[in-house]
């Protein structure tokens, strides 16, 4: 008789044990996804992002390095995965993945600061010549106002 009772107490407490390691199951499934979609995701798509930003990585680009080097990109080789950086006559070889972010460069405001300023300079040209014609009319009024007065 002890040893039925033995057996079930012990039968009793299996089935215990059952729902929780279900309850402890469905914990970690629910903390691997939350692991999954709040650190590893974002964490893909800023490797990528990065990753997209090496292939477009070309000769003349200004970069800051991941030490806060700052420097234009001289030559790439895609072999080795290394640039040389230019900063300021001194070359360095890095390996691609010490680029941290590459600088938007400055040929466009330039192109577009030279572009105002040519126009700001033509519109004062024209305006000058406007001023010159409307200098030289009056000018020839007035002669001819004088010669009229002169013969009479």
């Amino acid at each position: 008789m002890k040893r039925l009772t033995t057996l079930l107490l012990a039968a009793k407490n299996t089935s215990a044990s059952t729902g929780s390691n279900w309850s402890m199951i469905l914990l970690l499934i629910v903390f691997a996804a939350f692991m999954y979609f709040f650190m590893l995701r974002p964490q893909k798509k800023q490797q990528q992002k990065r990753m997209e930003m090496m292939d477009q990585l070309k000769k003349g680009d200004r970069v800051i390095l991941v030490d806060g080097l700052y420097g234009k990109v001289d030559s790439i080789n895609n072999a080795d995965k290394t640039v040389v950086i230019d900063a300021d006559g001194i070359y360095l070889t890095f390996s691609r993945m010490a680029i941290r972010q590459v600088l938007p460069s400055d040929d466009a405001p330039a192109e577009t600061t030279e572009n105002s300023e040519t126009a700001e300079s033509s519109e004062t040209s024209e305006t000058s010549e406007t001023t010159s014609e409307e200098t030289a009319a009056e000018t020839d009024e007035s002669k001819a106002a004088d010669d009229s007065k002169s013969a009479e």
